[in-house]
């Protein structure tokens, strides 16, 4: 959705609104979107948001804001986000108690700019996170899966994950800030 949203051509526009009205039939009650690469709702919540941007779907959407209420609420007291992969055996969203990750901060800052967020109070303090747990090296930490193979049969690391979706975050950030 993205690519044909980017390119811009006539014979593709009939295409993206079956996919944009795909991606809104497919948004859950609670605002968010079901993932499926990387750990899972933030990961598709966030990925919905970028496309509806990239796509020209407006910032004052009701499905926009549906989930941009979902991602602040479920902000972590650090300014962090996260969920681990048993979102998939349970079909139910992140909560509270599961471990931040910069990865996954780093999707959610993504879709809130996206969104028209940049700058709120909540993309700040994901930015500030993502500052603040960066490592000497420049990375970040991550020891956990980022992703199911197959839920609740083998699970996959994508050892970039920690490395370019962080940056990724933080330069959207910085060429929003410009902007302003």
């Amino acid at each position: 959705m993205t690519v044909l949203a980017r390119l811009r051509r006539p014979q593709d526009q009939e295409a993206l609104a079956r996919a944009i009205d795909f991606l809104r039939s497919e948004q859950e009650g609670d605002g968010s979107w079901f993932g499926r690469w990387g750990t899972n709702y933030i990961y598709g919540t966030a990925s919905v948001l970028v496309a509806f941007s990239q796509a020209g779907v407006d910032v004052l959407d009701p499905a926009v804001r549906r989930a941009v209420v979902w991602l602040k609420a479920w902000q972590h007291v650090d300014g962090g986000w996260g969920e681990t992969n048993d979102t998939y055996a349970h079909r139910r969203p992140v909560g509270r108690h599961r471990p931040v990750q910069p990865y996954q901060t780093a999707w959610a800052v993504l879709g809130l700019i996206a969104s028209g967020e940049g700058g709120s109070v909540t993309v700040r303090r994901g930015v500030e996170y993502l500052v603040r747990t960066q490592q000497e090296s420049g990375l970040w930490s991550d020891p956990t899966f980022t992703a199911p193979g197959f839920p609740r049969m083998f699970y996959l690391k994508y050892h970039g994950y920690s490395a370019y979706f962080p940056l990724w975050a933080l330069a959207a950030y910085r060429n929003f800030a410009r902007l302003v």
